[in-house]
């Protein structure tokens, strides 16, 4: 009588299989995450500089800190850094010092994007 049951041969030929499988899967995937991490910095930064500029449009000086930006309802929430999952964003100030406290923001997240430019410098 035969018992039911894989044998090690087969056993190991299911597990090469799946070990190729994700070593083609997996690189692919960790480059996709990291691309849309940095579309989503992009974004957050366009929709943080659009709403400073409609306040400066609308008040004549730029808002003395990122927190002004939802107490005025400019925006929402200040989003989360999708790079150091916190809100943690470099506020740089206007040349002028009566003109507000925050002129534009930056990523304070370490490291480089795809193309090349330290996100720092985004």
């Amino acid at each position: 009588m035969r018992k039911k049951g894989f044998t090690l041969i087969e056993l190991m030929v299911v597990l090469t299989i799946i070990g190729l499988l994700l070593a083609i899967v997996v690189p692919d995937y960790m480059g996709r995450s990291k691309k849309a991490e940095e579309a989503v910095l992009a974004q957050d930064l366009a929709l943080m500089r659009d709403a400073l500029d409609k306040h400066y449009a609308d008040a004549g000086a730029y808002p003395r800190s990122l927190d002004e930006l939802v107490s005025k309802r400019y925006l929402r929430a200040i989003p989360k850094d999708p790079l150091t999952q916190a809100p943690t964003w470099v506020v740089v100030p206007p040349a002028d010092p009566q003109k507000g406290g925050v002129y534009d923001v930056k990523s304070s997240a370490k490291g480089v994007g795809s193309n090349g430019m330290p996100y720092a410098s985004w």
